[in-house]
């Protein structure tokens, strides 16, 4: 199966200047619960936003169209469909996309599941968007939660 995991505002701001919107710690700790033993694949600039280092227990794959760029202990494929090949050859079971908007807009048209984390809340400062996700229908609320005044929740879809 191939996925998308992502926290977003209820308005599908995702991001503001290569950085996530929310950092909640429950949130982190759902996509960590989530992605471990899997593949992820993420963009270059998803993976230079946290640090050029690789996600623990997890096969990293990044998008890039730079031919020649290079990455210690991560697969490094060309294409939304080079990457969804590549991971199926590790035999991780279910394949995450990480980021970033680019990535997720790509990626989309081949996904089966998104794991949603929306907050209620629409920020003043957003860059980057979640794309159109009215295709796929809720199948699960998994929890909801709130830090401070945010509220949120974890949501699975499927199409």
């Amino acid at each position: 199966m191939v996925s998308i995991i992502c926290i977003i505002a209820k308005n599908r701001a995702i991001g503001f200047q290569n950085k996530l919107l929310y950092n909640i710690p429950e949130d982190m700790r759902h996509f960590r619960e989530i992605t471990t033993g899997h593949v992820i694949i993420m963009g270059k600039n998803t993976f230079h936003s946290i640090n050029d280092n690789p996600l623990p227990n997890r096969i990293n794959i990044i998008i890039t169209r730079d031919k020649k760029f290079l990455a210690q202990n991560c697969l490094i494929a060309n294409s939304i469909e080079e990457s969804i090949e590549l991971a199926k050859k590790q035999n991780k079971g279910e394949i995450f996309f990480i980021g970033g908007s680019q990535i997720y807009e790509q990626a989309i048209p081949f996904v089966n599941k998104l794991y949603l984390t929306i907050v209620d809340d629409k920020p003043k400062q957003a860059d980057t968007f979640f794309p159109d996700y009215s295709e796929f229908k809720k199948i699960v609320i998994r929890k909801e939660s709130e830090l401070n005044v945010l509220k949120f929740k974890f949501v699975e879809l499927e199409k």
